[in-house]
């Protein structure tokens, strides 16, 4: 349920200067795209990424914009050692003054395998790893001033369900799109369960999600290359393309509504935002209504202490 329709774009983003930001992924697509309008409205930009040739890459093409120099952070979210490292790091760089940290990276659809740390890739790599630099990050968060915390889910949400006596498919059958729906309804379960507990101990963070409906973000396509079976991977990068020209979004209509969460004064704790339009796969953004699992405090409560157990890293808010 849509509760609020507006055609907010990126002339609306108030002036970003001496706000520090945190966007994972920003290599490419929606998170490019993220810390290019965030750098131009002002802020300095940390782009986490886990190539440093395609992070370097980013890095010039959002210093060609930007307002205050941003900086590269290596971020492996597959490798918990990783996200602790960059923690620290952002931890280092920003004096735990951090204004806003966007969980935007992730896999999609990708054949089974899995982590460093043995965890089911896409669980692993959109949940488990942001949740885990989310926690880490929150000494930081409460330095910065209106602190904000955006994780990213997607469409794919609303078909998913999280397993939590399975979430790495060692018992059920695994399922590429199956997976990737349990990972994204993680993300937006966590970011309302984060939500809660902020709010329960008087935190000045606020938690709020996001989704980009159909963007043609090269997500897809990278989806596609992974699998090594050439005649699946052209049967999915033609699916892919055709799919993305027919009906896809532009990756700037699709980074709104993560620029709209993570800079818009109306944001309220435990906001949704997504496309107004078309069951939310086109369109400016809107505050909408969080999936029921998100909004069910036992499932919110059984997936925060499933993810403190498997990440060894103590919940914030404990």
């Amino acid at each position: 349920m849509t509760v609020r329709r507006s055609r907010w774009t990126e002339r609306d983003i108030p002036d970003q200067s001496g706000r520090t930001v945190v966007v994972t992924g920003a290599n490419s697509g929606l998170g490019l795209r993220t810390a290019e309008v965030l750098a131009e409205h002002g802020a300095r930009v940390l782009l986490a990424c886990r190539s440093p040739e395609r992070g370097e890459r980013a890095l010039a093409q959002v210093a060609a914009r930007a307002a205050t120099r941003p900086e590269y952070v290596r971020l492996d979210l597959a490798d918990l050692a990783s996200v602790r490292d960059a923690a620290t790091r952002v931890r280092e760089l920003t004096g735990d003054a951090l204004d806003v940290l966007v969980n935007n990276a992730g896999v999609m659809g990708t054949p089974r395998g899995v982590t460093v740390d043995g965890f089911e890739t896409q669980f692993g790599t959109n949940h488990l790893g942001h949740a885990a630099l989310t926690w880490l990050l929150l000494p930081a968060l409460r330095g910065g001033d209106r602190a904000r915390v955006v994780t990213v889910s997607s469409l794919a949400a609303v078909a998913g369900r999280i397993d939590l006596a399975d979430p790495h498919f060692e018992r059920r059958a695994y399922n590429p799109v199956t997976a990737y729906s349990q990972a994204k309804l993680a993300n937006q379960v966590f970011a309302i369960e984060l939500d809660r507990r902020l709010r329960a101990a008087g935190d000045p963070v606020t938690s709020v999600a996001a989704h980009p409906g159909y963007t043609a973000s090269g997500l897809a396509s990278t989806m596609a290359r992974s699998y090594r079976n050439a005649l699946v991977r052209g049967v999915l990068t033609a699916g892919t393309k055709a799919g993305e020209l027919l009906f896809a979004q532009s990756t700037r209509m699709g980074a709104l509504p993560q620029l709209h969460a993570a800079t818009a004064p109306e944001v309220r704790p435990g906001d949704y935002v997504g496309p107004a339009r078309l069951g939310g796969a086109r369109g400016y953004p809107a505050r909408i209504r969080p999936l029921s699992a998100a909004l069910d405090p036992a499932v919110g409560s059984g997936l925060w202490d499933l993810t403190a157990k498997l990440t060894g890293i103590t919940p914030d808010p404990a």
